[in-house]
């Protein structure tokens, strides 16, 4: 699977990309919201994973922008450490198709990715 993570965090970024490919994705990484819409019109990938509060776009802005152009080809996970049930129940309102609040486990993370690589 095709997976761009769009993520401000270094540190997170690198767990994030070390995992998922440990798991046989191809990976490609933005660190702010404008750098992941351009990757995304660019490789289309079949997820994206996004940090809600990132530099220039953010994530609730990356779903509505994917939501907009590719309706439902691509999937979308956010990824926060707001986790209020109004920021949740937003996200999912604008599109995403999950929701994980940091801190969480990359097992979980992988599980997840697996469950939409399944449906694919």
């Amino acid at each position: 699977m095709k997976i761009l993570i769009a993520e401000d965090d270094e540190l997170m970024l690198r767990t994030l990309e070390f995992r998922l490919k440990k798991d046989g994705n191809d990976i490609l990484i933005a660190r702010d919201g404008q750098e992941a819409i351009a990757m995304i019109d660019e490789h289309l990938p079949d997820l994206v994973i996004t940090d809600i509060m990132m530099p220039y776009s953010s994530g609730m802005e990356i779903v509505g922008y994917i939501r907009q152009k590719y309706q439902n080809k691509i999937k979308v996970i956010i990824l926060s450490g707001m986790g209020q049930e109004n920021v949740i129940l937003e996200a999912f309102r604008m599109g995403a198709d999950d929701y994980i609040t940091k801190p969480f486990s990359p097992n979980e993370l992988s599980v997840r990715v697996n469950r939409f690589l399944k449906r694919a």
